[in-house]
């Protein structure tokens, strides 16, 4: 048995912030709830990152909730990218059953039932607040990273870009690229003009980033593309002194990994640019939240993997945390998860050789404890207990606790059709996002000039054909099969004459 004064005196100590903090549990001690000790994680490390990790069914997405719930308590908005659908519930109040009854009986905290503002989003036409970007937003250097292009083809993407920059072609959607290449590539006076003042570019290199935008768009990027584009201050609303939860429905991550990575990498770089540097503000501005991340890292490129790697670095001193929620650490590369500074582990079911590899892993990476066998307890932790371990105030690991979580205080279930229906329709950013703009960009503009080039040059054609109309045997004589009867003739022609006067015959 464990010292019970000891732990309580220790663990009190290291998880009592002085300054503003969220609570998430009480501490267990030999299977049993510690009352005494509340497990308070400091706003001021919340942008520091972390992980949520456990396996299917261990409530992974309710300690999602209870953790966004927190911060909407404490003013301030998340992001949640929810792709299993399952977590818009928080928009209404619970409902208090036995079990829950029986978890804050236990724990000594008050339950109460209360709904959160939210708004739901959407990059793939569905209800909520449609989240769009223009291609000239993006630019060269990520649109190319999106498209797996080399080196070559991205300086050819820069110089696209600076051509349409000097000569007043807006690049909203994929459309406006595709043209702007089209015209580059198919036009006369289009692929003089670039190379006068850019020089030639292979006709190739064109084609093959034009295939590279259609394989986007079969992936439905065409939604994502286009104006009005989506103002990432939208996401840091707050109402009635809570935190709005942003909830983007991405179920559809598994067929379009290439649109998720594009919207992934669009997020980071435009939360990166346009958030201020927030300095030591003691608590976060914003957090988000990317569910089934496993499913990211998967199918993610190298660029893509090296991009979240350095946001992961860079975003927080914009006071922005991200936490990624997974079924194993070892989902997670290293290079992000040594990044991560507060870990949340349900429990991991060891089955085979892998699984207790990955358990073995996952337990060599928490702060050492005197208070529990990590390696056996870490299999047997029952649905809403994890391990803990953060960082306090100073930026220290706080020592490994056996959780015992609070539940959710709104609906742990997600919202029905008609739910959805009023409140995207009550929503002020869905109203602000819903109407597409079409303003005349560089299809239109490129559209426009070449159809007027087709008109000038359609009166010279017809004087030409009306002043002087061939024969047929001009036409014969004319065409590709009579230009190489012709040649072979004048070749054997020549050799015959030259045999006569060399005295030669064939």
């Amino acid at each position: 048995m464990a010292d019970k004064a000891k732990f309580i005196q220790e663990l009190t100590t290291r998880y009592t912030p002085k300054g503003e903090f969220i609570t998430l549990g009480k501490a267990m001690l030999d299977g049993e709830v510690v009352t005494e000790v509340d497990i308070k994680i400091p706003l001021k490390t919340i942008n520091r990152h972390g992980l949520i990790a456990g396996a299917t069914g261990t409530g992974k997405t309710k300690t999602v909730q209870v953790f966004v719930e927190q911060l909407s308590h404490a003013g301030i908005p998340s992001l949640v990218l929810d792709i299993k659908g399952d977590f818009s519930g928080i928009a209404e109040p619970g409902s208090e059953n036995a079990i829950i009854t029986d978890r804050y009986s236990k724990t000594k905290l008050p339950y109460q039932s209360q709904s959160f503002p939210v708004e739901l989003m959407s990059i793939s036409g569905e209800k909520g607040v449609k989240l769009r970007a223009t291609v000239t937003e993006f630019g060269p250097l990520l649109l190319s990273k999106i498209l797996n292009l080399n080196d070559t083809q991205t300086s050819i993407i820069s110089i696209v870009f600076k051509y349409s920059d000097d000569k007043g072609l807006p690049l909203i959607d994929l459309e406006d690229l595709k043209k702007l290449l089209q015209y580059l590539t198919d036009n006369d006076r289009g692929k003089a003009d670039l190379k006068s003042s850019y020089g030639s570019i292979s006709p190739a290199s064109l084609g093959a980033i034009l295939r590279s935008i259609v394989a986007l768009e079969q992936q439905g990027a065409t939604k994502l593309f286009g104006e009005p584009s989506f103002d990432v201050n939208d996401l840091l609303e707050t109402r009635d002194g809570k935190g709005v939860v942003n909830i983007l429905r991405v179920q559809n991550i598994q067929s379009q990994p290439q649109l998720f990575s594009t919207f992934m990498l669009s997020l980071f770089a435009e939360i990166y640019m346009t958030f201020p540097e927030e300095g030591d503000s003691g608590k976060p501005k914003f957090v988000l939240f990317i569910d089934e991340a496993h499913l990211i890292f998967k199918e993610a490129s190298k660029t893509l993997l090296a991009q979240i790697e350095t946001m992961v670095k860079l975003i927080r001193s914009k006071g922005v945390g991200i936490y990624f929620i997974t079924q194993i650490p070892g989902d997670v590369p290293e290079n992000v998860l040594s990044q991560l500074g507060m870990k949340i582990q349900h429990a991991l079911r060891g089955f085979t050789a892998k699984d207790r590899k990955e358990i073995l892993k996952a337990v060599e990476n928490y702060p050492i404890t005197e208070y529990y066998d990590a390696g056996q307890l870490i299999q047997n932790l029952g649905i809403g207990e994890a391990f803990i371990t953060a960082l306090d105030e100073k930026g220290i690991p706080t020592p490994l606790v056996h959780t015992y979580l609070i539940s959710p205080e709104s609906r742990m279930d997600i919202l029905t059709e008609s739910e959805v229906s009023t409140l995207t329709a009550n929503s002020a950013l869905v109203k602000k996002y819903e109407q597409t703009v079409n303003k005349d960009s560089a299809y239109e503009m490129l559209t426009t000039r070449m159809d007027q080039a087709v008109q000038d040059a359609a009166p010279t054609i017809k004087k030409s054909v009306t002043k002087e109309q061939p024969n047929v045997f001009q036409e014969v004589i004319g065409s590709r099969a009579g230009k190489t009867f012709m040649n072979t003739f004048a070749r054997e022609l020549g050799k015959f004459a030259l045999g006569m006067i060399t005295g030669k015959r064939r």
